[in-house]
């Protein structure tokens, strides 16, 4: 019933998650298209009102004239709306998700132990590190180099590929891909919280004072919400990236996430220069090419028997014995009707059976092999030579299968 529950908590965290981020995101990609598409009204009583862009646009029935005001308003309305409660909730619900996936499963998630041998505690502790020093970091160089935005930039990539680097050589490349996607989403919302919503209170509230608005405010304000817009499509895939093994499971997973993310970029900008009307293609046929590079880098090979088999066994047709005795000692803890590691099988999958093993070979074969996905966290410390074992097994089926 606990695994029942914390399955519905999952569920309903993650659909809250991907509900708010859709609002957060949403709204970001419009204010950057608006900004890009309004043109200098002339109409003479807009621009005495000070309206320095607009926009006519048809949406459902409805014609809409959002009007952009280079300062103060001659009159500011009582009512504003701010979007910032999109961007919270998407970071607390993210949050959420993390700490009942990842840090309540450290052991299970957060380590692997072939990459490296942390205590949950230690571990967990670097990966909410990941999140307090990745914004610290950002935060910083964002105000020393201010008006140095090249220089910034590049320095804002160089922490997100260390990070990159880091969290692969420290946590379960599952793990890693997903604190540094949480890492950059939390620099996203530290933004909103931090710089951008303040900057606009501190405006508005010189305006209903009468006072000079100090235009500081407004820069660091689009600065922070520049960088934000880049950030959101390696975000994205960050955070859809448990569902492919094959990415995260890659020798070098750290370049692999790097390049992903720098596709990602490249689209971005693609539509952030088209709404200019800068149709530079070069973009995404650029990122289409990366993701094409990394998709055949990455791209399964077969497993040769003489590298997992000793020179005697080495042409000797594998069993179905020899892969049970594998799954018994490697699957069997979490995949029986009693497991010893969790209080129900895994997924509802039993393995302690020839025909239970015989029945989802495919699936074991994919899981084990392919993807290297299971066991989870390698908690069992399953080898390559047993690994290469159910591989031959698996290819030799067809003519051995009883």
């Amino acid at each position: 019933m606990e695994a029942y529950l914390l399955d519905w908590a999952n569920l309903l965290l993650r659909w809250l998650h991907v509900i708010v981020a859709i609002a957060w995101i949403g709204s970001s990609f419009y204010f950057v298209w608006l900004d890009n598409h309004l043109t200098a009204p002339q109409d003479p009583q807009l621009k005495d009102k000070g309206v320095g862009g607009e926009l006519w646009a048809v949406h459902g029935g409805g014609f809409y004239n959002p009007q952009k005001y280079l300062g103060a308003p001659p009159r500011l309305p009582e009512q504003l709306h701010w979007f910032y409660w999109e961007s919270y909730s998407t970071w607390l619900s993210g949050f959420s998700l993390f700490l009942l996936v990842y840090i309540f499963n450290a052991r299970s998630y957060l380590i692997d132990p072939a990459v490296a041998q942390l205590s949950p505690a230690v571990a967990i502790t670097a990966a909410f590190a990941f999140l307090v020093v990745g914004w610290l970091v950002y935060d910083a160089l964002c105000r020393l180099l201010a008006k140095k935005e090249q220089l910034l930039s590049i320095l804002i990539v160089a922490l997100v590929v260390l990070a990159a680097w880091s969290a692969c050589h420290l946590f379960s490349g599952r793990a890693a891909f997903l604190i540094v996607g949480a890492m950059m989403a939390s620099i996203m919302s530290a933004n909103v919280f931090f710089w951008i919503i303040p900057g606009q209170r501190k405006v508005v509230a010189a305006m209903r004072a009468g006072d000079p608005v100090d235009p500081v405010h407004g820069q660091r304000g689009k600065q922070r919400s520049v960088h934000n817009t880049y950030f959101t499509l390696p975000v994205l895939f960050a955070m859809l990236s448990n569902h492919y093994s094959m990415t995260y499971s890659a020798q070098h997973n750290w370049l692999v996430l790097v390049v992903i993310m720098l596709a990602g970029v490249l689209v971005r900008q693609y539509f952030i220069l088209r709404h200019k009307g800068k149709n530079q293609l070069a973009y995404p046929l650029i990122a289409i090419a990366l993701l094409a590079a990394i998709a055949a880098w990455i791209a399964p090979r077969p497993v040769s028997a003489p590298a997992a088999a000793t020179p005697e066994n080495a042409t000797t047709t594998v069993t179905l014995a020899q892969v049970q005795g594998v799954i018994q000692a490697r699957c069997v803890q979490c995949h029986s009707s009693q497991p010893t590691m969790m209080d129900s099988p895994a997924k509802g999958l039993l393995l302690e059976t020839p025909e239970q093993i015989q029945a989802k070979a495919q699936l074991i074969y994919q899981q084990v092999v392919q993807q290297k996905l299971m066991p989870l966290g390698n908690l069992t410390q399953i080898t390559e030579q047993e690994r290469a074992l159910i591989a031959n097994w698996a290819e030799q089926r067809p003519a051995t299968q009883p």
